[in-house]
């Protein structure tokens, strides 16, 4: 049997060069299911991408060793695009002329490059924590689904839970929002100013450079703001260094708070005791007690096919890859459900991950359901404080704001339909 270092059926593990991608070949005579995972694993979102490829493609080697999905086997096909959009491109054309029905780039601006194309080609493309958060809006963007909490529903989880913590009101208190002065770092802002209109608090934004090496003349500024919360907004370097300046300037930990952006590595570097009390919003349960990492555990990483080290299943980005595989996967049970024959399309995909309804993953996630008109999946996430050892609940599953949320989906939808920017 010959090999190829582009494709894989996730579950073997063997060392593929420097990815250390693993690589094996599915059967001829198997029914076969193609992913393509190009995606950024030297240049921007190293700080991610190797734990999410991780668990995503460990998650699929527990499935596909347990047989498959009703006679399916999942492909992967897993390379670099190192952020860089024209290389993206080509990986995106390669896994399309193979017959790939889903793509998932885990990159906003390559997502964004890419959304004309897979709306065309009707390949189902994922952007999980990523790309528009108007993509949302499934009768627009047929083809781009989001499946997590985007991050308008991220700041609206933040607002509400800010004012849970004040008795219910946030009358009169002041929110600072430090962000990376990019398109990503500036998603949330119409999501905390509409809510700071409803809400009665003063919001205060301040932008940097990045890729935020240099922070030391945002913080200061803020801690003469004297904010009752603070929310930072970043990626990777830019996150160590805000909250390392957060906790130089004093600010309380206990509110301070990040987007899903912020994991296990982020408090080793900042220092796991000095952190202890900040915030993020998780979309999906961490660490090793759901029963699906488990699974992988015993039927993968024990059996020797782990994807990665040992010591990366659990984390935050891991999980968030199991999570994202597992929405994948059940769109195509659902689908095999709808037309077991297929013929495997990406509307035969499409119709089986628009039709997943309260899907947690045996408990990793929220329950989730997928609508042709609501691609985030229902909006619900949860708050999780650092206790110094790991990311614990501060709140049950829920969401919030979705109002003021739909109605920036909506706003920025129609923008792109009439537009298509």
């Amino acid at each position: 049997m010959k090999l190829t270092r582009r494709k894989l059926v996730a579950g073997t593990a063997l060392a593929a060069l420097a990815t250390q991608f693993p690589v094996r070949m599915a059967l001829a005579q198997d029914k076969q299911v193609l992913f393509s995972f190009p995606q950024d694993f030297t240049k921007i979102y190293t700080f991610v991408t190797s734990e999410y490829s991780q668990g995503q493609r460990d998650y699929i080697s527990l499935v596909n060793g347990r047989g498959g999905i009703n006679g399916y086997k999942i492909v992967a096909e897993v390379s670099d695009h190192a952020n860089d959009q024209p290389r993206a491109i080509e990986a995106y054309e390669r896994a399309k002329s193979q017959g790939a029905v889903l793509i998932d780039p885990l990159s906003t601006p390559v997502a964004r490059a890419l959304v004309p194309r897979v709306l065309e080609d009707k390949i189902n493309m994922i952007t999980a924590f990523s790309g528009r958060s108007d993509a949302a809006d499934g009768t627009v963007f047929p083809y781009v689904l989001p499946m997590s909490p985007n991050y308008w529903t991220q700041a609206g989880l933040l607002v509400d839970y800010f004012k849970q913590q004040d008795g219910g009101s946030l009358q009169g208190k002041t929110i600072c929002f430090v962000h990376i002065d990019t398109p990503f770092g500036k998603e949330p802002l119409p999501i905390f100013e509409n809510l700071a209109a409803r809400e009665g608090f003063t919001f205060k934004a301040f932008p940097y450079t990045p890729p935020g090496n240099d922070q030391s003349a945002i913080w200061p500024q803020v801690r003469r703001a004297r904010p009752d919360w603070t929310v930072f907004w970043g990626a990777a370097v830019g996150q160590t260094v805000a909250l390392t300046e957060a906790v130089r300037n004093g600010l309380d930990m206990s509110r301070v708070s990040s987007s899903v952006w912020l994991s296990e590595s982020d408090m080793d570097v900042v220092g796991r005791d000095q952190t202890v009390g900040v915030m993020k919003v998780e979309p999906c349960a961490s660490g090793r007690d759901p029963k699906v990492i488990q699974d992988i555990l015993a039927e993968v990483v024990g059996k020797g096919q782990g994807a990665g080290p040992e010591d990366k299943v659990g984390t935050s980005y891991y999980n968030y890859g199991v999570m994202m595989a597992a929405l994948m996967l059940e769109g195509v049970r659902r689908a095999t459900e709808i037309a077991p024959d297929g013929p495997v399309t990406g509307d035969w995909l499409n119709a089986g991950l628009t039709s997943i309804t309260d899907f947690t993953a045996e408990g990793l996630i929220p329950p989730t359901t997928v609508t042709p008109e609501d691609h985030q999946g229902g909006g619900m996430g949860r708050i999780a404080r650092w206790n110094g050892e790991k990311f614990e609940p501060a709140t049950d599953w829920y969401q919030a704001n979705q109002d003021v949320v739909w109605e920036q989906i909506h706003k920025y939808s129609a923008e792109f339909k009439a537009t298509g920017k």
